[in-house]
């Protein structure tokens, strides 16, 4: 299989935080063509398959969610562009290791380094400690990161309908279908819905995130809720950090729920995961 170029995502505003101001978004895809470019100079992505990794049967997170009662997908995450710590000292063995203790559906592990403190040890060590559908949570803009990503142990990757054209993720997507991954793609408007909706597609997920503002409101996932075909899982993405708001958006028909930091932000994330999801499962 040979590696592809990296390509370049246009795009002028951020989802991520206040911190760098409305080119944030630019300038982590800038760096991460770069690192892709980088990494396939010294290790052509035809290594990876000799992975012990690459063969591995994967576990389905779309799957995870249609039989699960609560659809929580847990986060790993140190901290972020908009925080300069979340929890710079968690250990994601351990992390992991409760996550999948408290019962949620998938676990999401950041691999950026620069921006998110993250990296794909991570996302090894947790596929080490723990049986759980594993989404690489990163700024994929290359088919390069997908097979890394099998490589390392993810179960799904993540796209982000921002930085990638429609033809992208039509390959992108389909690279992934072939290699027997789950796909995520994330939208934050109804644009960038309608250019992703495609049968190599999984899951669709809203971001609550708004663009221009920062700000987050649970009113996107409602308002795009109508217009996600029912052939895709629905999963609401930031802001989420009560059982209301889940009970509400499943009213909607969203099956997935993805919490970070609000698990992470404490000093037991396992813990506060099987809290949160024993109160949502006793909440009629």
């Amino acid at each position: 299989m040979s590696s592809e170029k990296v390509y370049k995502a246009k795009s002028s505003s951020s989802p991520l935080g206040r911190s760098g101001g409305a080119n944030i978004l630019d300038k982590i895809v800038a760096d991460k063509r770069k690192e892709v470019e980088l990494k396939n100079l010294i290790f052509p992505s035809s290594q990876y398959e000799h992975s012990v990794l690459f063969n591995r049967e994967t576990f389905s997170l779309a799957q995870a969610l249609k039989d699960s009662e609560t659809g929580i997908i847990s986060e790993f995450k140190r901290r972020s562009p908009s925080k300069e710590s979340i929890n710079q000292n968690a250990n994601v063995g351990q992390v992991a290791m409760g996550y999948e203790k408290a019962g949620v559906c998938g676990m999401s592990v950041l691999t950026d380094i620069k921006y998110f403190g993250g990296s794909l040890e991570d996302l090894i060590i947790a596929r080490a400690s723990a049986q759980l559908p594993l989404l690489r949570k990163e700024f994929i803009i290359s088919e390069y990161q997908i097979i890394e990503a099998k490589a390392y142990g993810a179960d799904v990757i993540l796209l982000i309908a921002a930085v990638l054209t429609r033809e992208e993720i039509k390959k992108f997507s389909e690279l992934a279908k072939s290699l027997g991954l789950d796909v995520l793609l994330e939208v934050h408007n109804e644009d960038e819905l309608h250019k992703s909706i495609m049968p190599s597609i999984d899951m669709l997920g809203v971001n609550n995130r708004n663009l221009k503002t920062f700000e987050v409101s649970l009113e996107t996932s409602k308002s795009l809720s109508s217009q996600i075909p029912d052939d895709f899982v629905k999963v609401s993405e930031s802001g989420i950090s009560s059982i209301e708001a889940i009970k509400e958006l499943k009213t909607y028909g969203y099956k997935g729920f993805l919490i970070g930091e609000n698990f992470m932000k404490t000093d037991t994330p396992g813990e506060s995961a099987f809290q949160f999801i024993k109160d949502l499962k006793e909440i009629k």
